[in-house]
């Protein structure tokens, strides 16, 4: 079956970093489009940023543009997030999502705090 499992939240400082992995298994994972998804404490989800199968084009929210880099390995079925800079206004459970099936990761947390 399919199945997303996130790991490597935490708890960080601001202006720390984090790396998030997503394992992907049940599907092809190079065909599809990933996408990570957040939801703040007490908000509703939010879209992070988003890659292609063919790990070409990323796409990003305008609020993590230039600290966050998303990338894929496709060998590997593993999707990642590079959270650099954070603030605390980041802290939030991160989602690996596959839009196309769709499918949903257990979540990982990520606190930004001092």
């Amino acid at each position: 079956q399919v199945q997303l499992v996130e790991s490597g939240g935490g708890l960080v400082q601001p202006g720390g970093s984090l790396r998030l992995s997503c394992a992907a298994s049940g599907f092809t994972f190079s065909n599809y489009y990933m996408t990570w998804v957040r939801q703040a404490p007490g908000k509703g989800l939010e879209w992070v940023s988003s890659i292609e199968g063919d790990d070409i084009h990323e796409y990003y929210r305008d609020s993590v543009k230039g600290r966050f880099t998303i990338s894929r390995d496709n060998a590997k079925n593993t999707l990642y997030l590079q959270m650099g800079r954070l603030k605390s206004e980041d802290t939030a459970v991160y989602y690996c999502v596959n839009l196309g099936l769709p499918s949903w990761g257990q979540g990982t947390q990520v606190t930004v705090s001092s």
